[in-house]
C-alpha cells in the first residue's frame, strides 16, 4: 500500500500543477493537493482522519453541485468529452470536472475505508 499511496500522491501533485489553464485553478489545485497530502500521509503511516473526512466532504458536496450537468450529459447520449483538450461546450468542462471529483471522492473514500479497517 505504501507504493500505491506514494504513486497516488505524486500523481495528484502533478494534477495540481497542470491546473494553471483551468478557469478555476486554485480550487482544483487545492483539492488535488489535499488528496496528495492524504495519500502521502498514508504512505508513511501518518493518516489523518480529519484530512480524509474534510476532503471527502468537500469533494462530495462539490460533485453534487455538478450532478445535474452530468445527468444532462448522459441524457444527451454521452457525446465525447475527449475529442479535444479545449472545452468547446459547457457540458465538456462540467462533465470532466464531475469525473475529476469522482476520482477524488473514490480516493478519499478508499483512504477512509483503510483508516476504519485498522
Amino acid at each position: 500500500m505504501k507504493v500505491l499511496n506514494l504513486v497516488l500522491s505524486i500523481l495528484f501533485v502533478l494534477f495540481a500543477v497542470v491546473q494553471y489553464n483551468d478557469p478555476d485553478p486554485w480550487a482544483w489545485a487545492a483539492l488535488y493537493l489535499l488528496v496528495a497530502v492524504a495519500c502521502g500521509m498514508a504512505a508513511f503511516g501518518k493518516s489523518n482522519k480529519f484530512v480524509v473526512i474534510l476532503g471527502l466532504g468537500v469533494s462530495i458536496i462539490w460533485m453534487l453541485t455538478l450532478l445535474p450537468d452530468f445527468i444532462h450529459w448522459v441524457q444527451m447520449g454521452m457525446p465525447t468529452i475527449v475529442a479535444t483538450m479545449k472545452a468547446e461546450a459547457p457540458h465538456v468542462e462540467l462533465t470532466r470536472e464531475f469525473l475529476g471529483l469522482l476520482v477524488c471522492t473514490l480516493v478519499f473514500g478508499w483512504q477512509l475505508y483503510r483508516l476504519r479497517k485498522r
